[in-house]
């Protein structure tokens, strides 16, 4: 399946290609990434076609599915920065959008689309990571119309540069699983209450923390109290939408380094490691064609599993070979280790060691198993 692009479509494209090739050359080669956010808000560039009340905008802009594609696959393929207002963006704002009330939706969705608030997410608990069911946060009724919000989230990504965090805590005492959960918005400002800790990955970075949550202040639920697992998995559903679309633009470009390090290195004239590249483009092609022809389908409850296991997967298999293709030297890193400074690392190493948790973050490849079995193929669930 293929998009037929309109005149108007090619308009927008075009200057998307020229807002980011003019921005992107008057700005120093990694911008400060407040003030990134804060350029694309006012070009208009997030919020694309939120609807609003009365027929407004939450957003910028009005721009049809297609051109919401279009930008993120202009956007990826521009080399700007990666977003830090992802979460808020692609995130929050559907949600709030689906379940939120008005009230809910004018305080945080403006500051979003003007990139002026940053989001993270707390979903995942020590204990409770892709089995979102067993969390043991607990938020309680503070006596002013929010809650009292207590406990500890892990792998929770930008955390700390976050303004705001949606979190997933138990407000029914008593009650298990699924039930007596209530999706609350933190203030991350909270000195004393909320304790923000990275940690280092196989990566030498820090995208992920540990966040610890003590009597934290939290607002009234979205969706209403004891509905957050309806809309965690409301969320979870439009995680994977445009999106995806546009990180596969950057799948592309990594294949192509790969392909690269592999004729550099002789690895090319393999015909093990040729057959593999070939299965990797294949894939990526087939991951193309499944999210356009699942893109909006929110009510398929399998479609976002069915992504998260195509690109999960295909990630992990394209480290391992980003590492064969660049041959023995690809082993060596540019500068060696010693005791005085951290480690550096090539780009495939870091693709390599980065993609080991891309089948493990976002709901593992068990979890996503089990959600397609039981709720798309009715198989019976496993025994607890």
């Amino acid at each position: 399946m293929d998009f037929g692009f309109t005149p108007e479509d090619e308009e927008f494209r075009a200057e998307a290609r020229v807002w980011l090739a003019d921005r992107l050359a008057a700005t120093d080669p990694v911008p400060e990434t407040r003030a990134w956010e804060r350029e694309l808000g006012r070009g208009g560039w997030i919020g694309l076609g939120w609807p609003g009340a009365d027929g407004e905008s939450y957003g910028n802009r009005r721009a049809t599915l297609t051109q919401q594609v279009l930008w993120a696959e202009e956007y990826a393929r521009s080399a700007a920065p990666a977003r830090a207002g992802h979460i808020g963006e692609n995130l929050l704002a559907p949600t709030l959008i689906a379940y939120g009330t008005e009230e809910q939706k004018r305080r945080h969705l403006p500051s979003v689309a003007r990139g002026e608030t940053l989001w993270c997410q707390g979903y995942s608990e020590p204990g409770a990571g892709s089995d979102l069911a067993g969390i043991r946060t607990r938020a309680t009724p503070d006596g002013t119309g929010g809650y009292a919000v207590s406990g500890q989230k892990i792998w929770t990504s930008l955390a700390r540069d976050a303004d705001w965090c949606f979190v997933l805590a138990r407000t029914e005492p008593g009650s298990t699983r699924h039930r007596g959960l209530s999706f609350l918005l933190v203030d991350m400002d909270q000195p004393g209450r909320i304790e923000v800790r990275p940690i280092r990955q196989l990566t030498g970075t820090s995208e992920f923390n540990e966040v610890f949550f003590d009597g934290a202040r939290a607002t009234e639920p979205v969706g209403g109290a004891g509905n957050g697992w309806r809309v965690a998995m409301g969320l979870l559903a439009r995680e994977r939408g445009v999106s995806t679309l546009a990180q596969q633009v950057g799948f592309a470009a990594e294949l192509d380094a790969v392909i690269a390090a592999a004729e550099a290195s002789g690895a090319a004239g393999d015909p093990v490691v040729r057959a593999r590249i070939v299965r990797q483009w294949a894939e990526l092609d087939t991951m193309r064609r499944h999210a356009l022809r699942t893109l909006g389908a929110t009510g398929d409850p399998g479609a976002p599993s069915v992504a998260k296991l195509l690109w999960g997967g295909w990630h992990r298999r394209l480290g391992e070979l980003a590492m064969e293709a660049g041959g023995a030297a690809g082993a060596v890193g540019p500068r060696p280790w010693s005791p005085s400074h951290s480690y550096e690392l090539t780009e495939a190493q870091r693709l390599f060691l980065f993609s080991r948790a891309d089948t493990i973050y976002g709901g593992s490849d068990e979890i996503q198993r089990n959600i397609i079995a039981e709720r798309v193929l009715g198989l019976p669930r496993e025994p607890g």
